[in-house]
């Protein structure tokens, strides 16, 4: 565990070093989320921004009414982890479980320095793992811990679910880092839900295997999460065609997704130096804060 601490405190580091010396501002700035949560609404004055105009107030004909926001004194960072069988993929050392859980461990040592609360659910097809949101040294000890040590109970995958149990949980306004392989169906509706209600990013984890399996002939190919075994035959161009396509195609919808709901998208390779990718991550999000 030192080790590991030591190798995510390092990229904590470069990670925040690279973002204050590239551009202004300070480091809070850009992992926050809006700043701003709805106070009150009061008569429209000349000057406002017609976007703020709450329509359903003003529509009850009583005049134009503007939402009046307050800052936010502190941030909430809720992070999602997907641990099914799934993420199991990679090398030894690189699986996607390994790198999903080094980039969790890493932006939450990077929100608990900048005094945010930060809490964690871990996921299969049910809740492995539950810690709620708080701050300090404690915190970060207690939740690598947690992280690196978790035996998930079940196998299988149910994005959807985890969403739905997280739309519940988190009642305030947060910054939801989720973290997966996004290997599921049918999660979309709720996976919209979220990013309206919180400031998502989406950070997708993959692994090249995935799609350029070798040539192998004919093999047993095993499903983890279902434990059957099929048999498949690798050289065909029909199938790997079709295995690239689905991957492909699983990564543009999802990124498509993202960006019509404002929320952030990041893909990650397991054999890829990730850091460099969080560093343009959080460059892109203190844009956007500052055009929004």
């Amino acid at each position: 565990m030192k080790e590991l601490l030591k190798k995510l405190r390092k990229y904590e580091i470069e990670i925040r070093k690279a973002i204050n010396s590239h551009m202004q501002g300070d480091f809070h700035s850009v992992f926050k989320g809006s700043g701003l949560e709805f106070d009150d609404v009061r008569a429209y004055q000349y000057g406002d921004d017609v976007r703020s105009i709450d329509w359903i107030v003003s529509a009850k004909g009583h005049g134009t009414f503007v939402k009046t926001y307050k800052e936010e004194k502190e941030q909430t960072v809720f992070f999602l982890l997907d641990v099914s069988a799934s993420q199991d993929i990679g090398n030894p050392g690189r699986q996607k479980i390994q790198i999903a859980k080094e980039i969790c461990g890493v932006l939450a040592l990077s929100a608990l320095k900048e005094s945010s609360q930060v809490g964690l659910i871990c996921f299969s097809d049910q809740r492995e793992k539950y810690i709620k949101p708080s701050k300090g040294v404690k915190n970060a000890y207690r939740l690598f811990s947690e992280i690196f040590n978790l035996n998930p109970i079940s196998l299988k995958t149910d994005i959807s679910k985890a969403i739905l149990y997280a739309l519940n949980r988190i009642k305030r306004k947060s910054v939801v880092i989720f973290i997966s392989d996004f290997i599921d169906e049918g999660f979309e509706k709720n996976l919209k839900a979220l990013a309206r209600k919180h400031d998502l990013v989406a950070i997708h984890i993959s692994d090249k295997r995935e799609t350029d399996l070798p040539k192998l002939g004919i093999v047993p190919l095993y499903d983890k999460e279902s434990g059957k075994t099929l048999w498949m035959n690798t050289s065909a161009g029909s199938f790997r065609d079709g295995l690239k396509k689905t991957f492909s195609g699983n990564k543009i919808e999802l990124e498509a997704l993202c960006r019509r709901q404002n929320a952030s998208y990041l893909t990650i390779d397991t054999n890829e130096d990730y850091v460099p990718k969080l560093i343009n991550l959080f460059k892109v999000r203190k844009k956007v804060r500052k055009s929004g």
